[in-house]
């Protein structure tokens, strides 16, 4: 493993991160390339690797090369790629929802692509590296070396997974509603709450011990388990009166999840009549706000 040397081109968060971190565990990091010479030398630094001058010099040294830029500039980097001699090169980006089969026709070249994605909030150049071993690894490409990235991970210490590039977008679906679309439902939290005349650093720090609280019983009791509610419950009167303070978006957002949260519900109380409830949270049924 420590013959095989690692490059990167780029020198974001990502590239910081994933090069300190197999460099903090003995991986054989050559160093960094970047269009920005700052940002290549601070990497460079940061890990005590070299700062290439150019895109050649990087290829040369590299036998994996990294490709940690903007989304974006993906296709770019390769298109200059393919200029210079990457036979038998191995060539990874690391986006969550873009395919390695963003390069197009590589087997002409005789290399060798991958798109490896850590399922990880990478938020600090200089810190998140510290963390991520937790990271759940993503490995999508040529069958070539799969095994050997699977290896690799889990050697250091993370779970890994195995995805084919037809699932790409869905599974980055999946990561953006787990963690940005999480953001909004906590802003939308604290945007109730302000309503109700509390600050907004007032209204975060009191929503805190439920978010916590809630991410750690789904932790340890998994999903089903740690379901409570109004909707486990099946309190039909509760889910009416909310949806009646909340505006017409607010509303439809609240049944839409209330709904999906209802298949949790069924699974966890198998016996528990939630007819009323599903047909309230599924039509647009007047009655029931003039029952209560």
């Amino acid at each position: 493993m420590e013959t095989i040397r690692f490059g990167f081109i780029g020198a974001g968060k990502v590239g910081f991160s994933l090069g300190k971190y197999l460099k903090e565990n003995k991986i054989n990091v050559m160093g960094y390339y970047s269009k920005n010479p700052h940002s290549s030398k601070e990497a460079a630094f940061f890990t005590n690797t070299k700062q290439f001058q150019n895109l050649n010099e990087l290829v040369n040294n590299s036998d994996v090369i990294f490709i940690t830029t903007p989304d974006s500039q993906i296709q770019q980097v390769y298109n200059e790629l393919k200029q210079l001699n990457i036979r038998d090169k191995v060539i990874c980006h690391c986006s969550g929802s873009i395919s390695s089969t963003i390069f197009s026709n590589m087997k002409n070249y005789g290399a060798y692509s991958y798109s490896i994605h850590p399922m990880f909030a990478i938020s600090s150049k200089y810190n998140s590296y510290k963390d991520f071993q937790k990271a759940f690894i993503t490995i999508e490409g040529d069958e070539k070396f799969k095994d050997y990235f699977v290896s690799l991970f889990k050697n250091l210490g993370n779970q890994v997974g195995v995805i084919s590039s037809d699932n790409k977008i869905l599974y980055h679906a999946a990561c953006a509603t787990v963690s940005n679309l999480v953001l909004a439902l906590i802003n939308k939290g604290v945007n109730f709450l302000e309503t109700c005349d509390f600050s907004r650093e007032d209204a975060l720090s009191a929503l805190f011990p439920l978010i916590e609280n809630n991410v750690e019983n789904i932790k340890k009791q998994g999903l089903v388990e740690s379901l409570t509610g109004p909707v486990e419950r099946g309190d039909l009167d509760t889910i009416v009166k909310h949806c009646e303070v909340l505006n017409e978006n607010d509303k439809e957002l609240y049944k839409l999840l209330s709904r999906d949260l209802l298949e949790v519900a069924k699974i966890k109380n198998e016996n528990r009549d939630y007819k009323k409830l599903q047909n309230y949270l599924e039509e647009d049924n007047e009655k029931y706000s003039c029952n209560i």
